[in-house]
């Protein structure tokens, strides 16, 4: 059955560099300081960028070619920021400050729809999307990026294993990217940036 399965329109990398350090998974909420205040200020265009994108598919039914690329490199950006940080600790390897693609373990890419539905543009990113924010929010704690899910529970789990057996459990490392998989699905879906439902698995 798994020859069946489609590949979905967001696609989230994210590869396991070992070994990793013990101990800084302690302190990245401080290393990842810069990241987080840039962070904060391309969201908020993102926002903008998503409200205009918003009404030229209801209008043209067409995503802006350089506004949907902007707003993947920060879905991009911020996820190499969590795979490095407690979204997955996958990675010693600081995050790039960009939006673009790159030689990175983390890396997230959408497809660019040449065509947008304008009618379910209205509905899709809050009435159609609620059975996945409430999944989403069982994850990660919200609807978006945030802790406090089970995503960051087996991550920190991870960390203490790590801590004391110098060894990342694959098996916690596949579970938490597959949530994590889930996720970006919905937020892409919920951006905007594709027509097609997020389908209900953890795999690729």
């Amino acid at each position: 059955m798994a020859a069946d399965l489609q590949p979905y329109p967001v696609f989230l990398k994210g590869e396991l560099t070992e070994p990793l350090s013990r101990w800084l998974w302690l302190v990245k909420w401080f290393l990842l300081i810069p990241h987080l205040v840039v962070l904060t200020f391309l969201w908020l265009a993102f926002v903008v960028a998503w409200v205009i994108a918003l009404f030229a598919i209801l209008f043209t039914g067409r995503y802006p070619r350089s506004l949907f690329d902007f707003n993947v490199g920060v879905l991009r950006w911020t996820w190499r920021v969590g795979f490095y940080g407690y979204l997955a600790l996958g990675t010693d390897k600081y995050p790039p400050f960009t939006l673009q693609a790159g030689d990175y373990p983390a890396d997230l890419e959408v497809a660019y729809p040449e065509r947008l539905s304008r009618g379910l543009v209205l509905i899709k990113w809050w009435l159609l999307a609620i059975p996945h924010y409430i999944v989403v929010s069982f994850f990660q704690g919200g609807t978006g990026p945030h802790y406090g899910g089970l995503i960051s529970i087996l991550v920190i789990f991870a960390g203490v294993v790590l801590l004391f057996r110098g060894k990342y459990h694959n098996d916690i490392f596949d579970f938490v990217m597959g949530m994590n998989r889930w996720s970006w699905r919905v937020t892409g879906y919920a951006a905007l940036m594709t027509d097609d439902y997020p389908p209900f698995r953890l795999a690729e």
